[in-house]
């Protein structure tokens, strides 16, 4: 896609033809490589500005608790693709989950937003039409063949690796196809670059997410609904956490996508990432085994401080930026209560958030007693009968590379350069801090 980009800046001339939206006018075309062509010369002029007219202007102080924290909170990112508000939650390109929902096209047998769209949006900045979500899907469908040499690769696994492991080889075993990677060594100048065994095969009348769903082997058409929104609500998250911001560095280097996703998925399989939504089912599994399905309120309080107080954490919830329920986890909710209402793992999951919430409160500790995303998701596939739980940070992960290479995407037509931040030593800390010590008496 990206060398396909700079082959239509080179070639497009003109104004591009536009139809009216609403109160907005939007592009007729319905192929994204050529409406990318029309939008990047813009960014490029708006980013130089943006450098030129406020380049000297401070974001904001940098603190020694956020040096040694992680960077936790430090503003030095830009990724324009999503962005997460501690009161409102994600934004996909300034529109809400529930926006999202409502404006998206969608499948014509539910209501759920197809990812293509998604897609179409986090790339462009635009809702796209129907007929442009019907282009990108039939643009998916011409790409659905995977080389043989890539599952000969999967099968040599034993059958103990683990799915997020098979997910980074089978891309890096892709990345021998890397088009980026052959143009930059035929010598394409930076500037110049955007951008048990069985297998089933891709239904060519679906969209992305139900032949990702069909390819697993689900039938149902609920379960493809649900992919249809999972993919959706996982797809970016801004770029700070560790997925996200992986691609970013790698792919500041102008490691090709391939390598960069590569990265990014190694990144997502850490425990501390991608397994939240496993450690979530796992405890919620732990109550129905210790006290039973149909556990009291006064029963689930007690597991609950029997929780905390052994020095653990309640799984789901709490985020590191939100300070509310996450919308993510809200559209989930309304998803189960319309085709799952009775699922017992999901009248848990209700019951607990009646429960939790107040308790966290109580303890005095907790910013955010609410909700993530994690808490619920788990109970949905289980639903369905993916139970596999090892597999879930791959669904994780097939949804992320939508929001990171539509980042990544942007990333190499504006020329963003390669990250480098500055490290610091604990004795250039404390000399640091001294010396601010000393000037305050003076």
């Amino acid at each position: 896609m990206f060398l396909g980009v700079r082959r239509m800046l080179l070639e497009s001339s003109g104004r591009p033809k536009l139809m009216r939206q609403g109160t907005r006018w939007m592009s007729k075309t319905v192929d994204m490589k050529e409406r990318l062509a029309e939008l990047i010369p813009k960014e490029q002029d708006r980013l130089k500005k943006i450098k030129k007219d406020y380049g000297k202007i401070s974001l904001g102080d940098t603190t020694v608790d956020m040096c040694i924290g992680g960077m936790r909170g430090i503003k030095g990112m830009l990724w324009e693709t999503s962005l997460l508000d501690a009161d409102e939650g994600i934004r996909f390109r300034g529109l809400s989950i529930p926006e999202c929902q409502k404006k998206l096209p969608a499948a014509i047998s539910g209501g759920e937003p197809l990812p293509e769209g998604l897609l179409w949006l986090l790339v462009t900045g635009e809702v796209p039409t129907k007929e442009q979500v019907a282009g990108l899907t039939k643009d998916f469908r011409k790409r659905s063949k995977v080389p043989g040499f890539v599952f000969d690769v999967l099968n040599k696994f034993p059958t103990t690796a683990h799915p997020m492991s098979q997910l980074s080889a089978g891309i890096m075993a892709l990345q021998t196809q890397s088009q980026f990677a052959k143009a930059y060594e035929e010598g394409i100048h930076k500037s110049k670059v955007y951008k048990g065994g069985k297998t089933i095969p891709p239904d060519p009348k679906l969209d992305y997410a139900a032949n990702y769903a069909h390819m697993l082997g689900f039938t149902d058409k609920k379960f493809h609904e649900l992919m249809r929104l999972y993919i959706t609500i996982h797809s970016d998250h801004e770029g700070g956490n560790v997925s996200a911001h992986t691609v970013h560095l790698v792919g500041s280097a102008l490691s090709d996508p391939y390598l960069s996703v590569a990265a990014g998925m190694n990144g997502l399989a850490g425990p501390l990432h991608g397994l939240a939504n496993q450690e979530v089912l796992r405890w919620i599994q732990d109550v129905v085994k210790e006290v039973g399905a149909d556990v009291t309120t006064e029963q689930l309080k007690e597991f609950v401080w029997k929780t905390l107080k052994s020095g653990k954490v309640v799984p789901g919830y709490g985020h590191a930026v939100l300070r509310k329920t996450d919308p993510r986890y809200q559209c989930q909710r309304e998803f189960a209560l319309k085709h799952l209402p009775d699922d017992p793992l999901f009248k848990m999951v209700s019951k607990i958030y009646e429960v939790v919430p107040p308790i966290l409160l109580e303890t005095g500790k907790v910013k955010n007693p609410w909700p993530n995303v994690d808490a619920h998701s788990g109970v949905l596939l289980q639903h369905y009968g993916l139970k596999e739980q090892n597999y879930y940070t791959v669904l994780f992960g097939i949804s992320r590379t939508m929001g990171v290479l539509s980042q990544l995407i942007w990333d190499r037509a504006l020329g963003l350069p390669l990250e480098r931040p500055k490290s610091l030593t604990f004795g250039w800390i404390e000399n640091y801090c001294k010396g601010k010590g000393q000037m305050k008496k003076k």
